[in-house]
């Protein structure tokens, strides 16, 4: 789908196993940049970051030296234009919503 952030078009997916993934989300699960480990989805595309409370964690509970890969939740938003993983209430709080994907 399309949607504004700060003002600037953006290319987001709503994270799900079942709604519809735009050609950019297929190709990266074919590339195998975006893979499922359960209901979370493991993100190894270069330049996405993840929230901090991520960061917070993983630098908490991960063994020095392993390498750790963003993290997204069915529900939240990966905005692959901004380089983040969103949750969905901070995708509804500064992002609005342009054009939804189509069936």
């Amino acid at each position: 789908m399309k949607a504004l952030y700060n003002g600037r078009l953006s290319d987001v997916w709503e994270i799900s196993k079942t709604n519809v993934q735009p050609v950019w989300v297929q190709q990266a699960f074919k590339q195998n940049y975006l893979q499922w480990n359960d209901n979370k989805l493991i993100i190894s595309m270069s330049g996405i970051n993840p929230s901090m409370k991520f960061n917070l964690k993983i630098s908490l509970l991960s063994y020095p030296g392993y390498a750790s890969y963003p993290v997204g939740y069915i529900g939240d938003f990966l905005d692959i234009t901004n380089h983040r993983v969103v949750s969905k209430k901070q995708f509804h709080k500064h992002y609005q919503i342009i054009e939804e994907d189509p069936l």
